[in-house]
């Protein structure tokens, strides 16, 4: 059988700058470039927060064709951060609102949507705080919210967020937004990387129950689908399980301990089956992004555990993606229809990253495509839609960290690369990343607390190493 020809890639690179201060970036994972090429972000300005003077005003963003458009702000907010962007360029996501929440001593966040400029907020279930992550082409949102109930097991700090009261996914449409329940303990979430399909099923966790289990210091947290009511995933046999993605065949990637609770694998659940993945060896594997034909991505640990590695899983087993040269360690966030992958990869023993493509078996370091006049070194690929388009973060020798796009292109413009060239002395600089989805890892505990914290949950045994 004759091979396939290699795919050639060529990328015109895109710095989306700030609006005079010093940082910008996009949400990692989540949708943020729709099929229109419209991408999402958010950029500091040079005026510093009148309730937090070390902060700068950070003002959200839509880009598209080379013009970036400031979104609003709530009034009173200093903040706004985009998470996600359907295909009629309605944005989801989360602003500040001026408030501070006196349980935390921080300003309160809300769910928000931007409609052109128009702002609106979600609101939340009676409690301080609220996010939207996750919108789908019928205009549906959801997220999580609190209520006004005290929350009795530091649910919040499983999802990274505040956790003074109960947490609750919530469905958002025709300006209502409905408490989606719980399995029957006290709280629940919508998490993970997307967590709405177009069909409008919703996936997320939650306790079954308010009894302590010893090992995870938590009640049991299960996974579930929402398809106007929930259905249990289940477990592969232990107390805590997380689900990523949902697509819009309604199978769902995430991860279960196993009995006993000390390791957890990666799993895919469809029609009603949820399937073991494995691991590479190692104690540890996370499914994350599930595309539309079934292909799951995420992170496995190797044998003994002494490194994480990017896998990938098209039902024939797993398969390990690699890393670059000079690295041992690599993950993997975002699957596109064309199975291409992104992700870091980097030095186990250091913070030093790179953020690739992965394609047809072959990984690219996308500083390969970065012009040698740009002092930016990418250190993390985040999203990559179905028309190949990459979002990252590049960091700069003075530490600001910027967000960046990749553009596949085809005409012999300079700006076109091939990446043939190689990586010019400007980017070949191995840069010190301080975002948590290249932060390396070299225990069980470092690898599911960096893995998990990227995707807004973590285990309950890694957050006790801390």
């Amino acid at each position: 059988m004759q091979s396939r020809p290699a795919r050639h890639h060529r990328f015109r690179f895109i710095d989306l700058g700030t609006f005079g201060g010093h940082n910008s970036l996009t949400n990692g994972g989540s949708v943020v470039i729709n099929e229109h090429n419209v991408v999402v972000g958010a950029a500091d300005t040079a005026t510093p927060c009148p309730f937090f003077p070390d902060a700068p005003v950070s003002m959200p963003f839509k880009w598209s064709n080379g013009v970036k458009t400031i979104l609003p702000l709530l009034p009173g907010g200093c903040t706004g951060f985009p998470i996600a962007i359907n295909d009629h360029s309605l944005v989801v996501g989360v602003a500040d609102d001026g408030v501070i929440d006196p349980a935390t001593g921080f300003p309160e966040i809300h769910a928000v949507v931007w409609r052109g400029r128009t702002i609106t907020d979600l609101g939340t279930f009676g409690g301080a705080n609220s996010l939207a992550g996750a919108v789908n082409s019928r205009g549906q949102i959801t997220g999580v919210a609190q209520n006004a109930e005290p929350e009795p097991f530091n649910f919040g700090e499983l999802i990274g967020l505040p956790s003074s009261t109960l947490w609750r996914g919530f469905l958002w449409e025709n300006g209502v937004m409905r408490d989606l329940g719980t399995l029957g303990g006290p709280d629940a979430a919508v998490t993970g990387d997307l967590a709405l399909n177009q069909r409008g099923q919703i996936t997320g966790i939650s306790f079954i129950d308010d009894v302590i289990n010893p090992v995870t210091g938590v009640p049991t947290l299960d996974s579930f689908l929402w398809d106007d009511g929930f259905v249990d995933l289940g477990t592969l046999g232990g107390a805590f399980t997380n689900a990523f993605t949902i697509n819009n065949r309604g199978q769902v990637s995430g991860f279960s301990d196993l009995a006993g609770d000390l390791e957890a694998h990666a799993f895919r659940w469809s029609r009603g089956r949820l399937r073991d993945l494995g691991t590479l060896g190692g104690s540890f594997a996370g499914g994350g992004w599930i595309n539309d034909s079934g292909v799951v991505i995420g992170a496995s640990t190797t044998p003994g555990d002494t490194a994480v590695r990017g896998v990938i899983w098209r039902g024939r087993g797993i398969e390990e993606l690699g890393t670059l040269d000079g690295d041992d360690c690599s993950d993997a966030f975002v699957v596109n229809a064309k199975s291409q992958v992104i992700g870091p990869s980097f030095n186990c023993n250091g913070n030093e990253s790179s953020g690739y493509l992965w394609d047809d078996g072959k990984l690219l370091d996308l500083n390969a495509f970065v012009p040698p006049t740009s002092n930016v070194h990418v250190i993390v690929s985040k999203y990559i839609n179905d028309r190949g388009m990459i979002t990252g973060a590049g960091v700069f020798p003075n530490g600001d960290e910027h967000a960046v796009l990749f553009i596949p292109c085809n005409d012999d413009g300079d700006d076109c690369r091939d990446g043939s060239q190689g990586i010019g002395p400007a980017a070949s600089g191995r840069a010190v990343s301080s975002v948590s989805e290249s932060r390396p890892a070299q225990t069980l505990q470092e690898i599911e607390s960096g893995f998990l914290n990227r995707r807004a949950v973590r285990h309950p045994i890694a957050r006790s190493t801390k």
